[in-house]
Protein backbone atom coordinates (compact mmCIF):
# COMPACT_ATOMS: atom_id res chain seq x y z
CA UNK A 1 0.00 0.00 0.00
CA UNK A 2 2.72 2.31 0.56
CA UNK A 3 4.19 1.47 -2.74
CA UNK A 4 1.17 2.00 -4.02
CA UNK A 5 0.55 5.72 -2.49
CA UNK A 6 4.51 6.64 -3.30
CA UNK A 7 3.48 5.89 -7.10
CA UNK A 8 0.31 7.92 -6.80
CA UNK A 9 2.17 10.73 -5.18
CA UNK A 10 4.92 10.60 -7.64
CA UNK A 11 2.66 10.70 -10.85
CA UNK A 12 0.70 13.82 -9.64
CA UNK A 13 4.21 15.22 -9.00
CA UNK A 14 5.48 14.54 -12.73
CA UNK A 15 1.77 15.55 -14.29
CA UNK A 16 2.07 18.80 -12.28
CA UNK A 17 5.46 19.65 -13.19
CA UNK A 18 4.35 19.02 -17.26
CA UNK A 19 1.34 21.10 -17.44
CA UNK A 20 1.02 22.21 -20.89
CA UNK A 21 -1.58 24.68 -22.91
CA UNK A 22 -2.05 24.25 -26.85
CA UNK A 23 -2.36 27.74 -28.40
CA UNK A 24 -5.76 28.04 -30.33
CA UNK A 25 -6.07 27.68 -34.16
CA UNK A 26 -5.29 29.93 -36.97
CA UNK A 27 -7.43 32.36 -38.49
CA UNK A 28 -8.51 32.43 -42.11
CA UNK A 29 -7.22 34.41 -45.11
CA UNK A 30 -10.45 35.96 -47.05
CA UNK A 31 -8.07 34.96 -49.97
CA UNK A 32 -9.07 31.65 -48.96
CA UNK A 33 -12.54 31.77 -49.50
CA UNK A 34 -13.24 32.36 -53.04
CA UNK A 35 -12.25 30.19 -56.50
CA UNK A 36 -13.33 33.34 -58.60
CA UNK A 37 -10.67 35.02 -61.00
CA UNK A 38 -9.81 37.86 -61.19
CA UNK A 39 -12.28 38.96 -63.92
CA UNK A 40 -14.86 37.38 -61.99
CA UNK A 41 -14.19 39.62 -58.93
CA UNK A 42 -13.97 42.35 -60.85
CA UNK A 43 -17.65 42.05 -62.24
CA UNK A 44 -19.86 41.56 -59.13
CA UNK A 45 -21.89 43.43 -57.87
CA UNK A 46 -24.24 45.07 -54.64
CA UNK A 47 -27.81 43.65 -54.67
CA UNK A 48 -28.62 44.23 -51.21
CA UNK A 49 -32.46 44.88 -50.23
CA UNK A 50 -32.16 47.63 -47.83
CA UNK A 51 -32.91 47.94 -44.66
CA UNK A 52 -31.08 44.54 -44.87
CA UNK A 53 -31.11 41.30 -42.95
CA UNK A 54 -27.60 40.49 -41.88
CA UNK A 55 -26.50 36.93 -41.28
CA UNK A 56 -23.01 36.35 -38.85
CA UNK A 57 -20.95 33.72 -38.91
CA UNK A 58 -17.13 33.56 -37.14
CA UNK A 59 -14.90 31.52 -38.94
CA UNK A 60 -11.41 30.00 -38.28
CA UNK A 61 -8.74 27.96 -39.93
CA UNK A 62 -10.06 23.89 -40.51
CA UNK A 63 -9.92 22.00 -37.55
CA UNK A 64 -10.08 24.93 -34.72
CA UNK A 65 -10.12 24.16 -31.40
CA UNK A 66 -9.60 26.42 -28.69
CA UNK A 67 -8.75 25.51 -24.67
CA UNK A 68 -12.88 24.88 -24.44
CA UNK A 69 -14.00 25.37 -28.22
CA UNK A 70 -14.22 23.46 -30.97
CA UNK A 71 -15.53 24.02 -34.38
CA UNK A 72 -17.73 22.95 -36.79
CA UNK A 73 -16.98 21.61 -40.84
CA UNK A 74 -14.40 20.61 -43.11
CA UNK A 75 -12.31 21.97 -45.84
CA UNK A 76 -10.66 25.48 -46.43
CA UNK A 77 -12.01 26.61 -42.90
CA UNK A 78 -14.13 25.71 -40.27
CA UNK A 79 -17.49 27.59 -38.18
CA UNK A 80 -17.03 28.47 -34.67
CA UNK A 81 -20.77 28.32 -33.61
CA UNK A 82 -20.22 29.04 -29.61
CA UNK A 83 -19.77 32.56 -28.44
CA UNK A 84 -17.05 32.86 -26.36
CA UNK A 85 -16.57 35.98 -26.59
CA UNK A 86 -19.01 37.95 -27.80
CA UNK A 87 -21.43 39.25 -25.68
CA UNK A 88 -25.24 39.98 -26.25
CA UNK A 89 -24.77 43.49 -26.44
CA UNK A 90 -22.02 43.83 -28.66
CA UNK A 91 -24.75 41.93 -31.29
CA UNK A 92 -27.62 44.19 -29.91
CA UNK A 93 -25.33 46.90 -31.31
CA UNK A 94 -24.99 46.12 -34.32
CA UNK A 95 -28.76 45.11 -35.01
CA UNK A 96 -29.16 48.40 -34.24
CA UNK A 97 -27.35 50.40 -36.59
CA UNK A 98 -29.10 51.92 -39.32
CA UNK A 99 -30.58 50.36 -42.70
CA UNK A 100 -30.51 46.98 -40.50
CA UNK A 101 -33.94 44.86 -40.25
CA UNK A 102 -32.13 42.16 -38.56
CA UNK A 103 -29.06 39.96 -37.20
CA UNK A 104 -28.91 36.84 -37.53
CA UNK A 105 -26.05 33.60 -36.57
CA UNK A 106 -25.80 31.10 -38.59
CA UNK A 107 -25.47 27.66 -36.74
CA UNK A 108 -24.63 24.07 -37.73
CA UNK A 109 -28.25 23.33 -38.81
CA UNK A 110 -27.41 25.16 -41.23
CA UNK A 111 -24.19 24.90 -42.49
CA UNK A 112 -22.69 21.96 -44.36
CA UNK A 113 -20.05 19.61 -43.26
CA UNK A 114 -17.57 20.85 -46.41
CA UNK A 115 -16.74 24.22 -46.14
CA UNK A 116 -14.50 25.16 -49.46
CA UNK A 117 -16.06 28.66 -50.14
CA UNK A 118 -17.17 31.36 -49.20
CA UNK A 119 -20.63 30.15 -51.24
CA UNK A 120 -21.15 27.78 -48.44
CA UNK A 121 -22.06 30.28 -45.99
CA UNK A 122 -23.89 32.25 -48.70
CA UNK A 123 -26.16 29.33 -49.58
CA UNK A 124 -26.59 29.15 -45.31
CA UNK A 125 -27.04 32.97 -45.34
CA UNK A 126 -29.74 32.77 -48.05
CA UNK A 127 -32.06 29.88 -46.45
CA UNK A 128 -32.70 32.49 -43.59
CA UNK A 129 -33.56 35.57 -46.28
CA UNK A 130 -30.30 37.43 -45.51
CA UNK A 131 -29.22 40.27 -47.80
CA UNK A 132 -25.64 40.66 -46.02
CA UNK A 133 -23.59 38.13 -44.13
CA UNK A 134 -21.02 39.48 -41.68
CA UNK A 135 -17.98 36.90 -40.99
CA UNK A 136 -15.27 37.79 -38.65
CA UNK A 137 -12.49 35.67 -37.61
CA UNK A 138 -9.81 35.92 -34.58
CA UNK A 139 -5.80 35.71 -35.13
CA UNK A 140 -4.30 35.37 -31.79
CA UNK A 141 -0.99 34.90 -31.23
CA UNK A 142 1.23 34.09 -27.65
CA UNK A 143 4.75 35.12 -26.84
CA UNK A 144 6.88 34.45 -24.15
CA UNK A 145 10.10 36.50 -24.03
CA UNK A 146 11.69 35.96 -27.67
CA UNK A 147 9.68 33.55 -28.66
CA UNK A 148 6.21 33.19 -30.58
CA UNK A 149 4.33 30.19 -30.15
CA UNK A 150 1.99 29.53 -33.91
CA UNK A 151 -1.35 27.99 -33.76
CA UNK A 152 -1.86 25.35 -32.09
CA UNK A 153 1.75 24.89 -30.54
CA UNK A 154 2.00 23.09 -27.13
CA UNK A 155 3.39 24.93 -24.37
CA UNK A 156 4.97 23.14 -21.75
CA UNK A 157 4.21 26.12 -18.68
CA UNK A 158 6.82 24.99 -16.13
CA UNK A 159 9.45 25.81 -18.52
CA UNK A 160 8.43 29.18 -19.36
CA UNK A 161 9.30 30.57 -15.61
CA UNK A 162 10.89 33.88 -15.46
CA UNK A 163 9.55 35.07 -18.19
CA UNK A 164 7.08 38.06 -19.34
CA UNK A 165 4.07 36.61 -21.37
CA UNK A 166 2.29 38.40 -24.08
CA UNK A 167 -0.72 37.31 -26.01
CA UNK A 168 -1.65 39.76 -29.26
CA UNK A 169 -5.15 39.12 -30.51
CA UNK A 170 -6.08 40.76 -34.16
CA UNK A 171 -9.89 40.32 -35.06
CA UNK A 172 -10.77 40.99 -38.59
CA UNK A 173 -14.44 41.80 -40.40
CA UNK A 174 -16.05 41.57 -43.87
CA UNK A 175 -19.31 42.45 -45.36
CA UNK A 176 -20.31 40.22 -48.23
CA UNK A 177 -23.28 40.66 -50.71
CA UNK A 178 -25.51 37.15 -50.14
CA UNK A 179 -26.90 36.88 -53.43
CA UNK A 180 -23.46 38.03 -55.59
CA UNK A 181 -20.41 37.86 -53.42
CA UNK A 182 -19.83 41.31 -53.39
CA UNK A 183 -17.39 42.75 -50.91
CA UNK A 184 -18.67 45.80 -49.20
CA UNK A 185 -16.26 46.69 -46.65
CA UNK A 186 -13.63 45.48 -44.59
CA UNK A 187 -12.71 45.89 -40.27
CA UNK A 188 -10.12 45.37 -37.88
CA UNK A 189 -9.02 45.58 -34.43
CA UNK A 190 -6.54 44.46 -32.17
CA UNK A 191 -5.52 44.27 -28.70
CA UNK A 192 -2.40 43.23 -26.40
CA UNK A 193 -2.25 42.24 -23.10
CA UNK A 194 1.06 41.39 -21.43
CA UNK A 195 1.58 39.86 -17.69
CA UNK A 196 4.33 38.34 -16.05
CA UNK A 197 5.40 34.50 -15.74
CA UNK A 198 2.75 33.85 -12.75
CA UNK A 199 0.10 33.52 -15.54
CA UNK A 200 1.87 30.17 -16.60
CA UNK A 201 1.27 28.32 -13.61
CA UNK A 202 -2.17 27.07 -14.62
CA UNK A 203 -3.57 26.29 -18.54
CA UNK A 204 -6.67 27.85 -16.86
CA UNK A 205 -4.99 31.15 -16.30
CA UNK A 206 -3.46 31.51 -19.74
CA UNK A 207 -6.58 30.74 -21.44
CA UNK A 208 -8.15 33.36 -19.14
CA UNK A 209 -5.60 35.68 -20.56
CA UNK A 210 -6.72 34.86 -24.34
CA UNK A 211 -10.22 35.60 -23.70
CA UNK A 212 -9.58 38.61 -21.60
CA UNK A 213 -7.21 39.75 -24.97
CA UNK A 214 -10.05 38.51 -27.54
CA UNK A 215 -12.65 40.10 -25.50
CA UNK A 216 -11.02 43.22 -25.86
CA UNK A 217 -10.31 42.79 -29.51
CA UNK A 218 -13.70 42.28 -30.85
CA UNK A 219 -15.42 45.50 -28.53
CA UNK A 220 -12.65 47.50 -30.19
CA UNK A 221 -14.26 45.78 -33.61
CA UNK A 222 -17.72 46.78 -32.83
CA UNK A 223 -16.82 50.28 -33.34
CA UNK A 224 -14.82 50.14 -37.00
CA UNK A 225 -18.12 47.84 -37.79
CA UNK A 226 -19.98 50.38 -37.54
CA UNK A 227 -18.00 52.92 -38.95
CA UNK A 228 -17.97 50.49 -41.99
CA UNK A 229 -21.49 50.13 -41.91
CA UNK A 230 -22.21 53.36 -41.81
CA UNK A 231 -19.93 54.00 -45.68
CA UNK A 232 -21.97 51.09 -47.22
CA UNK A 233 -25.39 52.71 -45.84
CA UNK A 234 -24.06 56.16 -47.33
CA UNK A 235 -23.12 54.49 -50.62
CA UNK A 236 -25.43 51.84 -51.41
CA UNK A 237 -28.60 51.96 -49.70
CA UNK A 238 -29.86 55.55 -50.65
CA UNK A 239 -29.65 54.50 -54.53
CA UNK A 240 -32.19 51.52 -53.57
CA UNK A 241 -34.56 54.04 -51.75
Amino acid sequence: MKIYKLAVLVTIFVLSGCASYTTPGGSVQLSKLSDSSINEMMSKEPAAEFPANISVARIQAPGYQSYKVSSFGTGRYSVVTTREVESEDDFKKLSSLPQVAGIAPLNRILLPTNLDSIKSLREASARLKADILLIYTFDTSFHAGEQKFLPLNVISLGFLKNKDVSVTTTVSSAFFDVRTEYLYGLSEATAKESKSASVWSTSDAVDDMRLSTERAAFTKLIPEIEKTWSGIVSQYAKKRI
